[in-house]
């Protein structure tokens, strides 16, 4: 995808404040998948809170919208409060519901620090709030948010570990013989990619030793980040390799073929295999 086109699919997501713009996204851009524009959307709304997130749990705001949502129950609103909240703050209903668990718990033991492997318990499992009317609320806001919550995780892993099951049948049906990364972590790497391989391949004409699955789009946030926190570091230990990004991403950011790192969005076709007893 051309970074024009990614821009143009953000600037769309910005303008349109609806509840389920996924089908709208379809309809205005039916040449890229659904999952690539669900994915560029979750990014949207990660990147959006991660912008709003200091000042809304400040707090001074965050008490103030914890007191606007107990006069809510006391009015008695229907269920959906926080939901219907979270859109009138464009913010993740799942953040949201975390903020109002952790004033519900300040005001109810304001003596005791709220830690926050106490505030997760509670999300995976919203029975344990005491609070009925709390527990509901929060359940709905998880169910709701794609983005944020442990539900989203969830989801977020199993299709990650997905992907990287696949990454490992393509190899294996070809018969390339390759390292995970557990079996790396065995010999003492701390860093690792998904796959080492251990005869060293040429995909578009470009070595690779090793290959990098990431079930996300590729932009130019995420891509700039996995560069300095995982791929030069790869890229230093163990040469050249490839980064697969399922959903795609911006053409423009595989600038770095020449140096030693490739993009690709599938497992690649054009593969040359190397002869480890050839002497030419």
């Amino acid at each position: 995808m051309k970074m024009k086109k990614y821009c143009e699919i953000v600037d769309f997501i910005q303008k349109n404040k609806v509840d389920d713009v996924i089908p709208f996204l379809v309809k205005h851009f039916p040449e890229i998948k659904e999952d690539t524009l669900n994915n560029i959307y979750i990014q949207e709304v990660r990147r959006k809170v991660k912008k709003t997130y200091h000042r809304i749990s400040a707090p001074e705001k965050a008490s103030e919208i914890y007191e606007r949502y107990l006069s809510k129950i006391q009015s008695g609103e229907p269920p959906e409060i926080l939901v219907r909240m979270a859109k009138e703050m464009d913010y993740s209903a799942s953040m949201l519901s975390k903020l109002i668990l952790e004033q519900y718990l300040n005001a109810d033991c304001p003596q005791i620090t709220v830690g926050k492997s106490q505030i997760n318990r509670l999300l995976r499992d919203t029975t344990l709030i005491e609070d009925r009317d709390l527990s509901f609320e929060v359940y709905l806001c998880l169910l709701q948010d794609d983005a944020y919550g442990p539900f989203a995780d969830s989801i977020k892993h199993s299709v990650g570990h997905e992907y990287e099951f696949l990454l490992i049948h393509e190899l294996k049906k070809l018969n390339i013989s390759f390292e995970n990364e557990d079996e790396l972590r065995l010999k003492g790497y701390d860093k690792t990619p998904d796959v080492k391989l251990n005869i060293p391949l040429a995909v578009d004409g470009h070595v690779i030793n090793w290959i990098e699955s990431k079930a996300s789009f590729g932009d130019e946030e995420s891509h700039r980040t996995y560069l300095k926190d995982q791929l030069w570091s790869y890229w230093n230990r163990f040469g050249p390799g490839l980064v697969i990004y399922w959903f795609g991403f911006i053409e423009e950011l595989d600038e770095h073929r020449e140096k030693g790192i490739i993009i690709m969005d599938s497992f690649p076709n054009n593969i040359t295999f190397m002869d480890p007893l050839s002497k030419s």
